[in-house]
């Protein structure tokens, strides 16, 4: 699922890759994304996607797991534009937190799991937990971006998304897109849902550009998460 999110979406936005691909109105967006900042990075799989998809900027990962952390940093050995910062998680301020060990590794979270997750897809259960360093984007950006560079924000923290974005309180404004996946139903104690998001997004300066279809319940095949992309509206030259 996640290879058909990312080529779907590198598609859509046409962020200079291999090939720019035609959108509505045969308008192209001749934008070039420079940074992708990989918040959730689990052992890589986006960023070798984004990789496959054309995508030759730095990319920059973020992983708390200590075993997706050593897998994430053996697959990024080899890429010299691939940068693994040390294990921690991505919140809204500095400190440590106990993060839930899924089985499929990539349903981790800090947050519980409820009944709606497990009994959708059993093999997410929780398994164990490790304690991990919590920081924010703020406090990280500067030595990554350059206030010239085009940044790409990928979230993929189960349920945790808006502590990441209230640690991008100074930054948000500086970043051109954000993708993030985003929940129709509860699936983690406290999380936000969808309808909080789009309405934090427009208030921020930032238009819905595209949604995608994500985790399904496996019995009934209800929607239960989606991934979507929003896009600074202060980039008034993204379709030139």
């Amino acid at each position: 699922m996640i290879k058909k999110i990312i080529k779907k979406l590198f598609n859509q936005l046409g962020f200079e890759l291999s090939r720019l691909t035609p959108i509505q109105n045969h308008q192209t967006i001749q934008h070039k994304i420079d940074v992708i900042l990989d918040v959730g990075a689990n052992t890589g799989q986006y960023a070798l996607l984004t990789r496959k998809e054309g995508f030759n900027g730095r990319i920059v990962s973020f992983e708390p797991l200590p075993e997706a952390h050593k897998n994430l940093a053996l697959n990024a050995c080899k890429d010299s534009r691939w940068i693994i910062h040390p294990r921690c998680a991505i919140g809204s301020s500095s400190g440590s937190a106990e993060i839930n060990i899924s089985q499929n590794s990539f349903s981790s979270s800090i947050l519980p799991m409820l009944d709606t997750h497990s009994d959708a897809a059993p093999e997410s259960i929780y398994i164990g937990k490790v304690k991990t360093p919590i920081i924010n984007v703020d406090s990280i950006y500067g030595k990554y971006c350059k206030p010239s560079d085009n940044v790409f924000l990928k979230i993929d923290t189960q349920g945790f998304e808006w502590e990441v974005l209230k640690g991008c309180h100074h930054t948000l404004k500086s970043i051109k897109a954000v993708q993030l996946e985003l929940s129709i139903i509860p699936l983690y104690e406290g999380q936000k849902l969808y309808p909080f998001f789009f309405d934090f997004f427009e208030s921020n300066g930032f238009d819905l550009w595209t949604i995608i279809p994500g985790f399904r319940n496996q019995k009934t095949g209800q929607l239960l998460q989606f991934d979507a992309v929003f896009i600074n509206k202060s980039m008034n030259n993204l379709f030139s």
